[in-house]
């Protein structure tokens, strides 16, 4: 009885996203054990509250095995994939990662993003003036795209030619941390 009780909730995998692509609505992880590759659908990183994630970013999943192969039918982490400890943009150069880090993660929405170009504008909610979103704040944030219209977390400073994000977060990530300090 027990192995078919625990087949049914499926196994804990931590592991990377080997890719995601938005566009095809899935991508695929790859355990720290080794073995097949597992399919990560749009779905379940929707149901985690992410229309994205980034490439070797770290991600804690659970996994059943179906006819077609390991799926992953629910995430329960995202970490940012490993940076190389430098500021993101020249822009952040002068502000130290404890000052980045220190400032608050406030409710926006994406006016338009584009992979391609690398970057895109969001407002934070109660204001017109847009925040600047570089393609690399949103890898480091563990994320790799965003969908106009879609509401984020951003933490914001006024970097050299106007307001910037510094960090992205999914709005169900952006409203944990919000109800938790």
């Amino acid at each position: 009885m027990g192995m078919t009780e625990q087949k049914n909730l499926g196994q804990l995998v931590q592991g990377h996203v080997k890719w995601f692509d938005p566009g095809k609505g899935f991508g695929f992880v790859v355990s720290d054990e080794g073995g097949a590759d597992i399919l990560l659908h749009a779905n379940v990183l929707r149901n985690f509250g992410q229309s994205s994630v980034a490439d070797h970013a770290k991600i804690t999943v659970m996994v059943q095995e179906t006819d077609r192969g390991a799926q992953a039918v629910e995430v329960l982490s995202i970490a940012a994939p490993e940076g190389d400890g430098e500021p993101v943009l020249e822009d952040l150069a002068g502000y130290d990662a404890a000052t980045l880090e220190a400032a608050p993660l406030c409710p926006a929405r994406v006016k338009w993003f584009d992979k391609a170009k690398g970057f895109g504008f969001a407002n934070i909610f109660g204001s017109s003036d847009d925040v600047f979103v570089h393609v690399e704040v949103l890898r480091r944030s563990g994320l790799s795209d965003l969908q106009p219209g879609e509401a984020v977390g951003l933490r914001v400073v006024q970097g050299k030619r106007g307001r910037m994000a510094t960090h992205a977060a999914s709005w169900e990530a952006a409203a944990r941390a919000a109800t938790s300090s």
